[in-house]
């Protein structure tokens, strides 16, 4: 893969992450902080920005999204087969719930 198709495919995904996030904020605010891992500020300026705003920011050279999973421990749970799978994602979203919000510099 060389770098323009490496670039055009993290503006995809930013591009998708951003809509995506737009989306679920205007559906259920809280819902969407908790689930995409940011704070209150920033969801209401994701919420608020306009087509140009996301295209512009979705142009970046950077992924706009984290690998939420720090802990092997964690990933490793959601990767193995078990049978009480349903139990997992509650006990996954749960240790999610408490990881600290992104912070912007």
């Amino acid at each position: 893969m060389n770098t323009n198709d490496l670039m055009q495919e993290i503006h995809d995904i930013n591009l998708s992450y951003l809509m995506l996030a737009q989306q679920m904020i205007r559906d259920d605010k809280d819902v969407a902080v908790f689930r995409l891992g940011i704070s209150q500020e920033i969801a209401e300026i994701l919420g608020s920005l306009s087509t140009a705003q996301v295209m512009k920011l979705a142009g970046g050279p950077m992924m706009l999204t984290r690998f939420r999973f720090d802990d092997g421990a964690m990933l490793s749970m959601l990767t193995h087969d078990s049978k009480m799978q349903s139990m997992v994602h509650l006990h996954t979203s749960i240790l999610l719930a408490r990881q600290p919000v992104e912070e912007i510099c």
